[in-house]
C-alpha cells in the first residue's frame, strides 16, 4: 500500500519553523545560537583589544567615543528527526488495503511524517527517521539530500506493510538511544500510541525528559483510535479482546468493564499530558478516525501564528 502523494502534497506550502534556537549547517530559515558576521545584525558588544577592527561600528564610535563591534545572527536550517513507533499495537485497527480513506495508527503516522518531510525539504531543512518497536530498528540521521529523502520515503512505505505479529513496544530504551544519537538542538517529532508496559511508565517519562535535557524541541503526536481505545465504545455483546503485542486474551462484556477501563486510560492520558507540559513538550492528541490532514494542518497553522 504505497503512500498517496496527492494527499500529502497539500501541506507542503506551510512552514514548520522551530520555536527554539536550533543549530544548523547551511543558511536557511531558522535562528542559530552561533553568531557570525554574515547575515542579520543582532547586537553590539564592546571591542576587545587585539581583535580585528573589521566589524567596529565607527558611526557609534563617533557618537559615543567607545569602540563597539557588531554581532550578527545567522539564520540556519533545522535538523528534524521523525520518530515512529512500529510496534504491533500501531497496526490497530486492521485495515482493508482498498479502503484508501481510512486510517489506522501506523498509516496515520506514516502519512503525517511524509507530509512533514516534504514540507521541511521545501525549507531546505534536514530530516532523519527513527523507527522503533521493542528496540531501535531504523535510525537514519538527518540529511537534506534528494537521495536521503528517497531512502526515508522507502522506509515509510515499508511500514505500511503489516509486520510480524507480537512486536512489543520498547519506548523507553529507544527514546534514550535517540536522545544520545540525534544531533543536539534538533526538532524531534514522535508518532506513538505510547502504550508501553504500565510498570515502566515512570521510565518512559524519564526518557522523554532525556530528550529535552539534550536541548531538543519535542512534538509528541499521541496517535489513538479514540472510539475504541479511549472511549471503549463497543456494541453491547460479549467480546474476545486480544493483546496484539503479547497474544493475551480476555473474554469480557464491554459494559462490565467500560467504567473502570475509561477511568484508567483517562488517568494515564492526563498524566502523559501533564508530564509533557512539565517538560515543555508539545502534546498533540491525534485520533486516526479524523484522518491525518485535519489533525496536522491546524497544528502547523497554530505554530505558524505563534512564531
Amino acid at each position: 500500500m504505497p503512500i498517496n502523494q496527492r494527499e500529502i502534497q497539500q501541506i507542503g506550502s506551510l512552514e514548520l519553523i522551530a520555536r527554539q534556537v536550533v543549530e544548523g549547517f547551511i543558511t536557511g530559515l531558522h535562528k542559530s545560537p552561533f553568531h557570525g558576521f554574515s547575515v542579520e545584525f543582532a547586537e553590539h558588544r564592546l571591542y576587545n583589544t587585539g581583535e580585528s577592527t573589521k566589524h567596529i561600528d565607527w558611526k557609534l564610535f563617533a557618537r559615543s567615543g567607545k569602540l563597539f563591534v557588531k554581532r550578527y545572527e545567522e539564520e540556519t536550517n533545522l535538523r528534524c528527526q521523525v520518530v515512529i513507533d512500529s510496534s504491533s499495537s500501531m497496526y490497530y485497527p486492521e485495515l482493508d488495503v482498498e479502503a484508501s480513506g481510512s486510517f489506522n495508527k501506523i498509516k496515520f503516522s506514516v502519512y503525517a511524517a511524509a507530509a512533514i518531510m516534504i514540507l521541511l525539504r521545501k525549507q531546505r531543512d534536514a530530516v532523519g527517521l527513527s523507527v522503533f518497536s521493542d528496540g531501535l530498528e531504523t535510525h537514519l540521521p538527518s540529511k537534506s539530500s534528494v537521495v536521503h529523502s528517497k531512502l526515508i520515503m522507502r522506509e515509510l512505505d515499508n511500514l505500511l506493510i503489516a509486520p510480524e505479529t507480537a512486536k512489543r513496544t520498547g519506548t523507553t530504551e529507544a527514546l534514550h538511544q535517540i536522545a544520545e544519537s540525534v544531533h543536539k538542538r534538533s526538532l524531534v517529532i514522535i508518532f506513538s500510541d505510547m502504550m508501553d508496559n504500565s510498570d515502566q511508565q515512570e521510565e518512559m517519562f524519564s526518557a522523554l525528559q532525556h530528550l529535552r535535557h539534550n536541548k531538543h524541541e519535542i512534538i509528541l503526536f499521541h496517535v489513538v483510535d479514540k472510539e475504541h481505545e479511549l472511549d471503549f465504545d463497543f456494541e453491547n455483546r460479549p467480546y474476545r479482546f486480544v493483546d496484539i503485542e503479547t497474544g493475551e486474551e480476555v473474554r469480557a462484556h464491554p459494559n462490565d468493564i467500560k467504567k473502570s477501563y475509561v477511568k484508567a486510560i483517562q488517568a494515564y492520558k492526563k498524566e502523559l499530558k501533564l508530564r509533557c507540559g512539565q517538560f515543555n513538550i508539545d502534546y498533540v492528541e491525534s485520533d486516526v478516525n479524523d484522518g491525518f490532514t485535519p489533525v496536522l494542518l491546524p497544528y502547523l497553522m497554530k505554530r505558524a501564528r505563534l512564531m
